[in-house]
């Protein structure tokens, strides 16, 4: 035990290298960022690198009046001062801004700057990355073929698919399938897709919020999880034998339950995660339990990625309407994540001394 606390002192002591994307310039993305910066009591725990512009910021800054933001411009993050905020000018030139529009140029900055951070991800420069709301209509305009971020990063990491959390103090919510329409849904799930997302989950839950054993529950796609076949066919013949297959690895997992059920009656305090079938079916709750404070977290992938809950909010840029928390929490995510690796890590390479008395536990059960 003097070795964990050991562990969780140093690591506490050191701060984390946060790469921030700026996400669309023409969002609440900037907004957000100087929103959950301008507290100091968060550069305790980390060093932000934002991979955006000066000039972009200093805009966004001048618009709303926040006179408790204060940044310094680095060449690259090796550059990054210690527990102050950087900039690293990734956009150069003169920018276009058109607060509240879906423009190309806005989606070809937020792609610069997402392109930039992952490679300093990638090469060890930042620890964890942390991405600004991007517009999908945006994006698509400047040429990005992704539905989001959380795919986007999958294929840079080799992975055929990535796993979408989104994490509060209350719930830790998975998807099956996230950015697909609706219609698409029932075709896309099978047996071994829902079970690898059950597979992931456990994983993340285990790797990356330290829960040991953690208790998994699965929603059917149907209304009351398809009564039996009366509603649907799904739950009997892929979502059930995907959870008994889950099991059989040692995973715990139950259901399917129903959606509306579920949450109306409390069960979620039983869970360490639910994984939903599909986006609306998992968000539509989610958010109305922790909007403006959940985070969303990419899980399956060999680094750390978290984002605000939200998108970019076209609607009230420029306004000062914008809650910095989401971002914050998102910041605070990412950290704690970047920690639990580094402690698991540690642990691994340097596991607890066995007991003389742990030893003899251990011989009497090897004679039994």
């Amino acid at each position: 035990m003097d070795k964990i606390k050991e562990l969780k002192e140093t690591t506490s002591r050191t701060p984390v290298r946060v790469g921030i994307s700026i996400g669309d310039v023409n969002g609440i993305g900037p907004e957000v960022i100087m929103k959950s910066l301008s507290d100091g009591r968060l550069l305790i725990d980390c060093t932000p690198v934002i991979y955006g512009s000066s000039k972009a910021l200093s805009f966004h800054k001048k618009t709303l009046d926040l006179k408790d933001f204060n940044f310094q411009t680095v060449s690259s993050a090796e550059d990054a001062v210690v527990r102050k905020v950087n900039v690293i000018n990734v956009l150069n030139g003169e920018l276009e801004f058109n607060l509240g529009e879906a423009t190309q140029h806005g989606g070809q900055y937020a792609f610069e700057s997402l392109e930039k951070a992952t490679q300093d991800l990638a090469a060890g420069k930042i620890d964890v990355l942390v991405t600004a709301p991007i517009s999908k209509e945006a994006m698509g305009k400047s040429g990005f073929k992704f539905p989001g971020h959380t795919e986007y990063l999958a294929d840079l990491a080799g992975e055929e698919e990535a796993l979408m959390l989104m994490i509060s103090p209350s719930l830790k919510l998975g998807l099956v399938t996230s950015h697909i329409p609706l219609k698409e849904v029932s075709e896309t799930i099978s047996i071994d897709k829902v079970a690898d997302k059950i597979k992931q989950f456990a994983a993340s839950l285990k790797r990356d919020f330290a829960i040991s054993r953690p208790k998994i529950a699965v929603f059917g796609i149907n209304p009351h999880a398809g009564e039996s076949g009366k509603m649907g066919s799904e739950e009997q013949e892929i979502i059930s034998p995907a959870i008994g297959k889950a099991k059989n690895e040692g995973i715990l997992a139950y259901g399917p339950f129903s959606a509306d059920g579920f949450f109306g009656s409390g069960a979620m305090s039983s869970y360490d995660g639910v994984l939903a079938m599909y986006h609306d079916q998992g968000l539509a709750a989610f958010k109305a339990m922790s909007f403006d404070e959940g985070v969303n977290f990419t899980a399956g992938l060999p680094i750390i990625r978290t984002s605000p809950d939200h998108g970019t909010a076209f609607d009230i840029v420029g306004k000062d309407k914008a809650s910095g928390q989401s971002m914050r929490n998102a910041i605070y995510l990412a950290i704690d994540v970047h920690r639990n690796h580094v402690m698991n890590k540690e642990l691994m390479a340097n596991p607890l001394p066995i007991s003389p008395r742990d030893d003899k536990r251990g011989d009497r059960r090897r004679e039994i």
